[in-house]
């Protein structure tokens, strides 16, 4: 019984949010047409030297922000709506020749632009279906009772006609709870219809698509680029300052105690014990790098090994849920790799988190890992906590990065890869450490 009480309340506030969503979706729609007319005198005063140039760009600034906000309200409703516009020119300064140019063949512009009328007539039709269905079933729930008290005469309403019997009266109550409930099943639906209509016109063409796709991998082989060549210039460094020091100074002291060996024997075995403790330091600094470029643990035992060995590193207890079926390809298993490894890091200088979970799924072809805390939430991806590298880390294999981080916490950061899974799983990777 309570599960059934908890999802007839789901229920219930999916379809409330729904009728809301209608009610805004009518407010919306009475900006479209102002927008469309502006647009209209805008483009019809294009001609003018100056006052075109500026005009027009601004209008069309209005016009991007209505259908991002139409986008954005789709999105909720589970339709993904791309923004389909052209990168912006360089340089490009409003009220300039570039950025007129730029947004008037920009066909996204115009698509902009056709859906705003029609956009504000589905918009508005469907959102006041999906209000007033569930308020005349309010209605019969809460005026019909109200008649009766006040004795007016006229007792409710009907589906078709009036009712002014009592048994006809009984039978309002049962009716406005049906049509409630219609009303509220109904109206998620049509707020997917809307947002399907929104689409036609808001997401970008196969053309448009393709032209995203390519400045996306443009700009992530970019960022794969500079964070090899970073990488490497990393490696150099580390190994020009720590390990080929050490290594020189180890020959040093050997040279020298091979001097000594002869003369002063006990001065000979005292640097020979240093040259032994410098090797031993240097074979450790050799397996950090190694660590950093890719840990043999990683390797061996496959990502949910490396991840729990990490973890047991870690001076806060961090709680490891791994299923995974097999095994990524290894550049994959390696980004997905540091990128918790990072988050981790990133939860032991800045969170204050008493404790951690790592969960790491493979489902609909996405490799899903979800790193959480308990710490002090608040992380802000723009103040160089890391997670900046985080993401072009991810974008170079199409992956995305999500961070919930509310004041007070707890932080939340979700991070998916398309993949699949090659090698099958020799070993258990599922459990709870």
């Amino acid at each position: 019984m309570a599960g059934s009480g908890v999802r007839l309340g789901r229920w219930a506030r999916r379809g409330l949010r729904g009728a809301l969503s209608g009610l805004a979706a009518m407010g919306l729609a009475f900006t479209n047409l102002p927008l469309l007319v502006v647009s209209i005198v805008a483009l019809a005063l294009a001609p003018v030297p100056f006052l075109g140039l500026a005009l027009v760009p601004w209008t069309m600034t209005l016009v991007r922000k209505r259908t991002d906000l139409e986008r954005r309200r789709a999105s909720r409703t589970g339709v993904l709506v791309t923004r389909p516009y052209h990168p912006p020119p360089e340089r490009a300064v409003a009220g300039a020749w570039p950025h007129f140019r730029w947004t008037v063949t920009d066909p996204a512009t115009w698509r902009d632009l056709a859906w705003l009328g029609p956009g504000a007539l589905v918009g508005f039709g469907l959102g006041a279906v999906g209000v007033l269905v569930p308020l005349y079933g309010v209605v019969g729930l809460t005026l019909t009772p109200l008649w009766i008290w006040l004795a007016t005469g006229w007792y409710g309403y009907g589906a078709t006609f009036a009712i002014d019997t009592w048994p006809g009266v009984l039978l309002c109550l049962p009716e406005g709870a049906a049509v409630l409930a219609g009303g509220l099943w109904l109206a998620p639906w049509l707020r997917r219809v809307d947002a399907y209509f929104a689409r036609l016109f808001l997401a970008p063409t196969r053309a448009a698509e393709l032209r995203l796709r390519v400045t996306h991998l443009t700009v992530t082989r970019a960022d794969t680029v500079d964070a090899q060549a970073a990488e490497l210039r990393r490696i150099e460094r580390d190994l020009h300052d720590g390990v080929q020091a050490r290594l020189a100074s180890l020959s040093m002291t050997i040279g020298l105690a091979d001097k000594l060996i002869d003369r002063n024997p006990a001065q000979a075995h005292k640097l020979l014990d240093e040259a032994r403790e410098s090797s031993h330091t240097a074979l450790v600094e050799l397996r950090h790098l190694i660590r950093g470029i890719h840990p043999p643990v990683l390797a061996e035992r496959g990502l949910g090994g490396a991840v729990r060995a990490l973890a047991l590193s870690l001076p806060v207890p961090i709680t490891i849920d791994v299923d995974l079926p097999g095994r990524p390809d290894t550049p994959v298993e390696s980004a997905a790799y540091f990128a918790v490894a990072e988050t981790l890091t990133n939860m032991i200088r800045h969170s204050r988190a008493h404790t951690g979970s790592v969960s790491i799924r493979h489902a609909d072809g996405a490799l899903r890992m979800v790193v959480t805390d308990d710490g002090g939430g608040g992380a802000d991806p723009a103040a160089g906590t890391g997670l900046g590298g985080i993401e072009r880390r991810l974008a170079a294999f199409d992956g995305t990065i999500a961070l919930s981080s509310p004041p007070g916490g707890p932080t939340v950061i979700t991070m998916e890869v398309p993949c699949a899974l090659s090698l099958p799983r020799t070993m258990p990777s599922s459990g709870t450490d």
